[in-house]
């Protein structure tokens, strides 16, 4: 399962997940860990923190983070989400789904690596990956993108485990 933070623009059009400029960018990181974009959409369950496109960003750059009013409104479509689907594995993508399941550590001690967590149906693997928004630039800092690389590697053996790919 993997979750992000919130349907974009293009998503609302489209009505898929990741449709637009950052799932490019994901799709080819997913790539990279040996999934292609029409092995992900079919074997991988995307969920979302928030269930509606939260508007542009103020700064114009993005979309807007959604608020914690509006993420405590579609929590209990996520607990339901994670309660019928029961993944072993999540993958949690950007800033706001990371903190959901992994807390507020910053993410260069958090991405990279595999972390057990405790979800609505039980217990499972979680791998962070970071936003691959254009609008982030967590991943041009110094060291960064090592840490990408590892966490794709992680990613790699635990999809194939999963999915018998």
């Amino acid at each position: 399962m993997l979750v992000g933070q919130a349907p974009g623009r293009t998503e609302t059009v489209d009505r898929r997940p990741f449709a637009g400029r950052a799932g490019r960018t994901l799709f080819r990181w997913l790539g990279e860990a040996g999934l292609t974009e029409a092995e992900a959409r079919k074997h991988v369950y995307i969920a979302a923190i928030t269930r509606c496109f939260p508007g542009p960003s103020p700064s114009g750059r993005g979309d807007r983070v959604p608020t914690p009013h509006e993420q405590a409104l579609c929590a209990p479509w996520l607990e339901a989400e994670l309660d019928i689907i029961r993944p072993v594995l999540v993958i949690p993508v950007g800033r706001l789904a990371i903190t959901r399941f992994l807390g507020g550590a910053p993410l260069d001690r958090l991405v990279g690596r595999e972390h057990r967590i405790t979800h609505a149906a039980g217990e499972a693997m979680a791998i962070p990956l970071p936003h691959p928004s254009g609008a982030s630039s967590w991943i041009h800092q110094p060291g960064n993108s090592a840490l990408l690389d590892r966490a794709l590697s992680l990613l790699r053996v635990r999809l194939r485990d999963s999915l018998y790919l």
